[in-house]
């Protein structure tokens, strides 16, 4: 079953691998690095490799079954 999320930023982007983190979808920075760099996320309908992207309101990021809505 695929989960939503709605994620409301408190400043003008959030970096990729922070966003995981943030969220309690990995327990380290370090495994929320290697899911993005093992290709596991999706942003916008496009795989994102970066660790570091840039992720603003209005970017829907879908990671496995869960897909987190930026606001």
């Amino acid at each position: 079953m695929e989960k939503l999320i709605k994620h409301k930023l408190s400043d003008e982007y959030i970096e990729l691998f922070k966003l995981i983190k943030v969220l309690d979808l990995v327990d380290s920075g370090a495994e929320a690095k290697m899911i993005v760099s093992d290709g596991h996320v999706v942003k916008n309908g496009e795989a994102e490799l970066r660790k570091r992207a840039k992720i603003r309101s209005g970017d829907v990021i879908n990671i496995s079954d869960i897909t987190i809505e930026v606001v």
